[in-house]
């Protein structure tokens, strides 16, 4: 899995494995990505498409995502399937982070919780 080894990928999986029983929307700029079996459940339930970050790589990353002005949408369908979402966050600015952007999950959702319209 030698592309999972960029630091985004490390950041992902060090906080996907704190939640490995949901479904991680990892916020990158204007979009919620998922990534490896995360992408590839969210995009036959939502019928979204599947690609593949590092395509030119012998072991690509599966990845679909959403615009997060969307997500409530996408979320919302998810949690009628059953499924749990952790929503992760950046915590900082981009343009003034040093190195990667740190995020972390804000809130877990669950089929039981109630979204505002």
């Amino acid at each position: 899995m030698a592309s999972a080894q960029t630091p985004l990928m490390r950041q992902f999986l060090e906080i996907k494995s704190r939640f490995p029983n949901a479904i991680l929307f990892f916020r990158l700029g204007d979009f919620y990505e998922m990534f490896f079996d995360d992408a590839v459940v969210a995009a036959k339930a939502l019928d979204l498409t599947l690609t593949s970050r590092d395509k030119s790589s012998d072991d690509p990353i599966p990845m679909c995502g959403v615009p997060h002005h969307a997500a409530s949408a996408y979320l919302r369908r998810l949690l009628d399937m059953g499924h749990r979402v952790a929503i992760c966050e950046q915590l900082e600015d981009p343009r003034m982070a040093k190195g990667i952007v740190k995020r972390d999950v804000v809130q877990v959702v669950t089929p039981g919780v109630i979204l505002e319209s």
